[in-house]
């Protein structure tokens, strides 16, 4: 996998994927930034909720579960001290769908957290994330 981030100016940056596609990262304006763009932290903390909630819809589909839909919420905590890396991550899934129950949601969270999503498993290298879920009937 390649990427590739270029520097416009101030603490502006586009990151481009090698699949194509792009996104604008930016500082705030004490740092030289305009705000005009997500933060590069911001960033991984997306990417962890991306990777972990494709996790549990899949899961959950493959197991004949009808998923009507998913939102991860992250709460997370930096060091004070450079590197300024997370430190905690809290990790809490609202999963909506018509007959869901919770040992199938808890189970898909599990999997994702322990076994398939990379970025979580990264990042709980040098963080202590924790998850948990509501089940939304609809």
């Amino acid at each position: 996998m390649k990427v590739r981030v270029k520097w416009i100016d101030g603490a502006m940056m586009v990151g481009e994927s090698a699949s194509g596609h792009a996104i604008v990262m930016d500082g705030p304006e004490e740092f030289g930034g305009r705000n005009l763009g997500i933060r590069p932290m911001e960033m991984l903390l997306l990417g962890l909720g991306g990777c972990t909630e494709f996790d549990v819809v899949h899961i959950l589909r493959k197991g004949r579960h009808e998923v009507n839909g998913c939102r991860v919420e992250i709460d997370a905590e930096r060091a004070d001290q450079d590197p300024k890396v997370f430190t905690r991550i809290h990790v809490h899934f609202v999963v909506s769908g018509p007959a869901l129950n919770e040992k199938a949601v808890a189970r898909a969270v599990g999997l994702s957290a322990e076994k398939f999503c990379s970025a979580s498993i990264m990042l709980g290298k040098v963080a202590k994330i924790s998850h948990d879920f509501e089940i939304v009937t609809s």
